[in-house]
């Protein structure tokens, strides 16, 4: 249980910036603080927007996967700039979910 407080200056922009980023990671000004000052990786929420892109880029890139598989045999340089593709795709991907934790 936590009992002691601590308090420190900051200005008016910086408490409003602190107080956005808790909200956005779905944190109390206190926890994130807390955690901030204990190093500890603060991971922000996805917007529903952003959960939304990212749902439909999961999507196209097994998309594109199965359409290099359909196009293996029959055009393989097709199939071969489909799976370019489907791996930037997954590159993309990758750094999104590296940068929200």
């Amino acid at each position: 249980m936590k009992r002691t407080y601590i308090k420190f200056r900051c200005s008016i922009y910086e408490k409003k910036l602190l107080r956005k980023r808790a909200e956005r990671a779905g944190l109390s000004l206190s926890e994130y603080c807390r955690s901030s000052a204990f190093g500890n990786a603060v991971i922000e929420r996805l917007t529903e927007e952003q959960s939304d892109h990212y749902k439909m880029l999961v999507k196209y890139k097994g998309n594109f996967n199965r359409i290099g598989n359909m196009f293996r045999k029959h055009n393989p340089k097709l199939a071969s700039e489909v799976e370019q593709l489907a791996e930037e795709i997954r590159k993309h991907l990758y750094n999104f979910r590296r940068t929200k934790q």
